[in-house]
C-alpha cells in the first residue's frame, strides 16, 4: 500500500491510500495518522478511492484515529470508498461513527461556511488581485 501525506487549506491533512488495507500495510497508515496528530492535525480526510482490499485492522486503524481526532475536537472523514468498501464500511457499523462521502471535494468541504454568494462550500478564490 502507498500513502501520500498532502497538507490542505484549513488545516485538513488528505491521506490518499492505494492499494491493499492489511495487517502487513496498516502500520504505513497508522504512521501517517500518528505524524499529522503529532503535528496538531486533527482534521484528517481519508482518500479510499484506490484501495482494494480492506481488513479488521484497517478498519481499527480508522476507527482509533477517528477517535483521537473527535477527542481533540477534529474529525476523521472517509472519501470515495468502492462499493466493496462502502458495504463493508456499513456492515461492520463504521457509517454511523465516522462520516462517508462520495468524493474527496466533498469530505474536504462538508463544513466550509456558505460564499458571499450562498454556495455552501465554496472555497476561497486564489486568484491574484488586480
Amino acid at each position: 500500500m502507498d500513502v501520500a501525506v498532502t497538507d490542505c487549506a484549513g488545516g485538513v491533512v488528505l491521506l490518499t491510500l492505494r492499494g491493499a488495507l492489511d495487517i502487513d500495510s496498516a502500520p504505513q497508515l497508522r504512521e501517517a495518522m500518528h505524524g499529522a496528530l503529532d503535528r496538531g492535525r486533527f482534521r484528517i480526510v481519508v482518500d479510499l478511492g484506490d484501495v482494494d482490499f480492506c481488513d479488521s485492522v484497517g478498519l481499527g486503524t480508522f476507527a482509533y484515529s477517528h477517535n483521537r481526532c473527535v477527542a481533540e475536537g477534529g474529525h476523521l472523514r472517509l472519501a470515495a470508498p468502492s462499493p466493496f468498501l462502502a458495504r463493508l464500511l456499513d456492515t461492520v457499523g463504521l457509517t454511523g461513527r465516522i462520516p462517508v462521502h462520495a468524493t474527496v471535494s466533498d469530505a474536504l468541504t462538508a463544513d466550509l461556511p456558505a460564499g458571499p454568494a450562498g454556495d455552501a462550500g465554496a472555497a476561497p478564490s486564489s486568484a491574484p488581485d488586480g
